[in-house]
């Protein structure tokens, strides 16, 4: 017999479980959604009506009642876009479109920095009931895109698009929640055209979602039981369990928010938008530098364009150059949540770009495979350092942990470890070996699977789920980006 309550529960919004991308009840849905979207195929603006209606769903599923805060903020900014595009006055102009962004980050500020404030003044504890505002998830992705879109409508980059158009835009169910920062002048464009979904489109969508799912399905989400024990408790760990629980952590953040990019550009391209890249193998970089142009790069783009440029980027002499490239690390740190630790992890990637840059001025830097390797091995050392204060409970539990890295490890203690956590450690070197892979070998897979049949990758697909269900824990796994 069928339950009915419990089959329409799964379609109503459930707090301990958020629709993600791997879950059944989505795969479920996207797929009768295709089906209605494919239908419509000749009616592009009933097609958006569709879309739109189901990315609204898909974020109700997410967070619940917050769906309306993001109508409101769809409407206002809506609204402050054909003030600004009308107002003649510059400085009028420049008025409004400061407002609408004050608008904008005063919901970012209250869910996400007000308790923060509070705290770090000495108020939290004084009868403020802040502890019990929960953050809305995406709010911080689609914050920043409503801003960017505000500022290049002020810039006359772009034209106000219809309402049809920014509500698809803004609402567009794969990059809500946890991005990639989409520019309206990137997506808008695609919005004018006749969606067409090819051949090539279709082989690259289903390669991206099954290569997200392997990185957040089954590799971040294993990984995350052994770190998650670790960092809860860093107390007493040996220099082996501090070693495996910091790259962990390192492998973890990477195939969980890289995955579900992944997933997200693989499900644009089933109904013909193109998202754009957000990861390109940065833990193959030779310099910090190199990291940021390659980890999230949505995020350091728009930071670049909106915080480091207009503060006067290099035009202003190397001296302030290098403070404009620290400040612009510490929002981008505070970006990611209201805690010290990462305005901290904030301000040593910004003194480490600042060190590159002083090095790259003073020094010639050598091209050889040697200077290379030790390029490669220093820039990766400092990135899954810094990710200690990123992921510790708090500052001491970093430094904890930190400490625990220089204990003395022998061949014995690290051969018990990898015996009793042989699957953690085969993940840890299979997820690694998948990251620093040579693009040569990544693009013969890719072509392998390109030839293969339609029922050959669903049935890849379908085995990979069985093996998520049978390695992963009972908890709920999120992404970890919802948080930010």
């Amino acid at each position: 017999m069928i339950d009915f309550n419990s089959l329409l529960s799964e379609f109503a919004y459930r707090s301990e479980a958020p629709m993600l991308f791997h879950h059944g009840i989505f795969l479920f849905l996207f797929a009768n959604f295709l089906i209605l979207y494919a239908i419509f195929y000749t009616n592009s603006k009933v097609q958006k009506w569709i879309l739109i209606l189901f990315s609204f769903y898909f974020y109700y599923k997410s967070s619940g009642n917050y769906l309306l805060l993001l109508l409101v903020t769809v409407c206002v900014d809506y609204f402050f876009s054909i003030l600004i595009s009308k107002t003649t006055k510059s400085k009028l102009a420049t008025f409004f479109t400061a407002l609408a962004i004050v608008f904008s980050l005063s919901f970012l500020m209250y869910f996400k920095y007000l308790d923060f404030f509070l705290r770090s003044l000495g108020l939290g504890e004084q009868g403020l009931q802040t502890a019990s505002i929960v953050l809305p998830i995406g709010i911080s992705f689609y914050t920043f895109q409503s801003i960017s879109y505000l500022v290049d409508i002020h810039r006359k980059v772009i034209k106000v698009p219809s309402l049809l158009d920014y509500l698809l835009y803004i609402s567009f169910f794969p990059h809500l929640v946890a991005g990639p920062i989409v520019r309206a002048k990137d997506f808008l464009p695609q919005l004018k055209k006749k969606i067409q979904v090819t051949r090539e489109m279709v082989n690259e969508g289903f390669y991206l979602i099954t290569k997200g799912f392997i990185k957040k399905a089954i590799i971040a989400d294993f990984i995350a039981q052994y770190v998650d024990i670790i960092y809860a408790s860093p107390t007493g760990a040996s220099g082996v369990e501090a070693i495996f629980a910091v790259l962990g952590y390192a492998l973890q953040i990477f195939c969980d928010f890289s995955g579900y990019t992944d997933m997200a550009i693989g499900i644009a391209l089933l109904m013909g938008y193109r998202l754009c890249l957000n990861f390109d193998s940065p833990y193959k970089s030779l310099s910090i530098t190199q990291f940021w142009r390659k980890w999230h790069i949505s995020l350091s783009s728009w930071l670049r364009d909106f915080i480091y440029i207009p503060l006067g980027g290099n035009k202003k002499g190397f001296v302030l150059q290098l403070v404009f490239l620290l400040v612009t690390m510490i929002i981008g740190g505070f970006w990611h949540g209201a805690d010290w630790k990462f305005v901290w992890w904030g301000i040593g990637h910004g003194l480490l770009l600042v060190f590159h840059k002083l090095l790259s001025r003073w020094v010639t830097i050598s091209g050889s495979k040697i200077w290379d390797s030790l390029s490669w091995i220093l820039t990766f050392s400092v990135v899954v350092i810094l990710w200690i204060p990123f992921r510790a409970v708090s500052l001491s539990d970093s430094l904890i942990l930190f400490m625990a890295l220089f204990q003395v490890i022998d061949l014995e203690t690290l051969f018990i470890f990898c015996q009793q956590n042989f699957l953690y450690v085969f993940l840890l070197g299979i997820g690694f070996s998948m990251t620093l892979l040579n693009n040569e070998i990544k693009e013969r897979f890719k072509a392998w699977y390109y030839k293969e049949s339609i029922i050959i990758k669903l049935v890849l697909l379908v085995v990979l789920i069985q093996v998520m269900y049978e390695i992963q824990s009972s908890e709920v796994q999120p992404f970890i980006y919802f948080q930010f």
